[in-house]
């Protein structure tokens, strides 16, 4: 995070150091109406005399006005265009850094949470940043420039009997800033919660609506929400205390003023001109006085942000090869498991335990198994979303740790069993956002895979925009739009993990079919639960508490009378019950 925050500020250095120059004017010339209107009303004890003079102070501060106005624009928009920037600067890095990242790491991150990142945390930074470019620069100017104007133009005692309630003001607010700290952090806890909450209630609207538990749910939000609410009210009641000491300390310097100046004007040691133009200094630290609270709460919400962002971006992220051309490397797709076992991190129960397998180039594999028995951890593996242990998975010959993932996913096509669509067209969903393929080869991909027609009888084909997850879809024709990235992949390793579920039998066997003609070249591995999605495969290997129990054809395996023959049998008959 230290890294991204100094690379954005880097980029944006010239803006920041120009930012800096035109608030250090913009302070000056705000010194410079107080001089004048002290100089005017010293001016008209004699009117007469100094008519013109009193005129040229006037035209003098209405130019001051329009030379303000003019600074202000410039520093505005630096500001702005700085902040904005590096708003826009730790969004992209802290995406990239999610799609970097190893699936064991941000499968233990909430999706609340990680939207609490992004919308959160980063606009903390945002704001924090801007408050330390604007208030912060503002509030370090004013008191130099501004103290030594009161000094050098006024009174120096004067000066420093004002100067000492804001030293007085500054120590109280240091003693009550940490208070703000610890209850921040709790109250962004609490939002974080509140954020899960909700995105798990919108993600489970269906059941909720199903078993009517709108009541339930509701109850529990206005519970978790007065929660936040009480939260934030203690944040609140610490931050005002801190702006009250500010507002009480400033009434006290005007007193001071008032009382210890007009001693000095009967002393003539200054003129009521100079008490004036005093008190306009005065003015100059109303603002910046008021911001020193809301600075530090700030800059404390940035820190805490700023800590839960590092540790995103210190989790471990997956080594990827940027080497050009690196995605035209090919792999011929001749796999070779031995000795495999693995536990998932925190785990002791292994997940797969003395794995052996071999699959040649145009070969297909079968892999059935009971739910949980290692399969879908076994494509895991081989797409290495996990850390595979050195010697144990070879592809071509060589250990799956030292082919680039780049090349290796590049060359694997893994249709999931969760088949996932975006929120876009079903052309982008099937191309997968890339540019490199014709719409002929994506039509094409679609009559493999059997939607096509389904495709047709939507409103504008493939340029149809289909909801979030695919929510217009049935289940079938999701799992045909995600099968479809397979027939247009030109990949030389398949993998389809549990994707015929919602598939009838006849189409099941008419993609598998269409499957089998795609993967004559090429390796292929079909998982499922059914057996008629596997029987045609050249070899099939049965996975039982993380186990392979047995393999072999299908005909070898049903000879057995094992486990497959078990599936075997209760599939056929619930399959002949429902046809009777």
């Amino acid at each position: 995070m230290k890294k991204v925050l100094l690379d954005s500020i880097k980029k944006y250095k010239l803006q920041i150091i120009l930012h800096a120059i035109f608030i250090g004017l913009n302070i000056y010339i705000l010194t410079i109406p107080p001089q004048l209107i002290g100089n005017m009303i010293d001016l008209l004890y004699n009117l007469e005399e100094n008519k013109q003079a009193i005129l040229n102070n006037t035209y003098q501060l209405l130019a001051i006005c329009v030379i303000f106005l003019f600074i202000r624009l410039i520093w505005k928009s630096l500001e702005t265009y700085v902040v904005r920037g590096i708003e826009k600067d730790i969004n992209i890095k802290l995406f990239q850094r999610f799609l970097k990242l190893k699936l064991q790491n941000i499968q233990n991150i909430k999706n609340g949470e990680i939207m609490s990142y992004f919308v959160k945390d980063v606009n903390e930074i945002r704001a924090g940043t801007y408050r330390i470019m604007t208030y912060g620069s503002r509030i370090v100017y004013t008191f130099i420039i501004a103290i030594y104007q009161m000094a050098r133009g006024v009174n120096i005692n004067l000066t420093i009997a004002v100067m000492v309630p804001i030293v007085v003001a500054a120590y109280i607010i240091v003693k009550i800033k940490k208070y703000v700290e610890i209850n921040f952090k709790k109250a962004q806890n609490k939002f974080t919660e509140l954020s899960e909450y909700i995105q798990e209630s919108t993600d489970s609207i269906r059941t909720t609506k199903a078993y009517s538990c709108e009541g339930e749910q509701l109850k529990d939000f206005i519970r978790k929400n007065r929660i936040v609410r009480q939260s934030n009210n203690t944040v609140d009641v610490f931050s005002n205390l801190l702006s009250t000491c500010t507002k009480i300390c400033f009434g006290i310097c005007y007193a001071i003023s008032l009382i210890y100046g007009s001693k000095l004007v009967l002393d003539g040691k200054i003129t009521i001109g100079d008490l004036v133009t005093f008190n306009g200094y005065i003015g100059l630290f109303v603002n910046p006085v008021n911001w020193i609270p809301d600075l530090i709460s700030r800059v404390k919400r940035l820190q805490i942000s700023y800590k839960r962002l590092d540790e995103v971006f210190k989790l471990e992220v997956e080594k990827v090869n940027v080497k050009e051309n690196i995605k035209t490397d090919k792999l011929n797709g001749n796999i070779v498991i031995k000795n495999l076992n693995f536990s998932y991190p925190g785990i002791i129960d292994k997940a797969l335990d003395n794995i052996n397998i071999e699959v040649k180039v145009g070969q297909t594999l079968g892999i059935i198994g009971t739910i949980g028995s290692g399969k879908t951890t076994l494509m895991n593996l081989l797409t290495r979303l996990y850390n595979v242990p050195y010697g144990k998975i070879l592809i071509d010959g060589k250990d799956i740790n030292e082919i680039p993932i780049e090349v290796l996913r590049n060359n694997i096509c893994y249709i999931t069993q969760d088949n996932f669509l975006f929120s876009t067209t079903l052309k982008d969903n099937i191309s997968l956002f890339k540019e490199e393929y014709e719409d002929e080869e994506i039509t094409e991909s679609t009559k493999k895979a059997i939607v096509y027609d389904d495709i047709q009888n939507m409103p504008n084909g493939l340029q149809t925009v289909i909801g979030e997850r695919g929510g217009d879809l049935s289940g079938g024709q999701k799992q045909r739009v995600a099968i479809s990235r397979a027939f247009l992949k030109n990949s030389t390793i398949l993998i389809f993990d549990d994707t015929f579920s919602a598939l009838d039998n006849k189409t099941s066997e008419k993609l598998i079919n269409n499957i089998r003609e795609l993967s004559q070249e090429k390796t292929c591995i079909i998982i499922s639960n059914k057996v008629s999605d596997v029987k045609y495969s050249d070899k099939i290997i049965v996975l039982d508490e993380a186990k392979i129990v047995e393999q072999g054809t299908h005909e070898e395996l049903i000879n057995k009378n094992g486990i497959y023959y078990e599936f075997y049998e209760q599939q056929s008959k619930k399959e002949e019950s429902m046809l009777a």
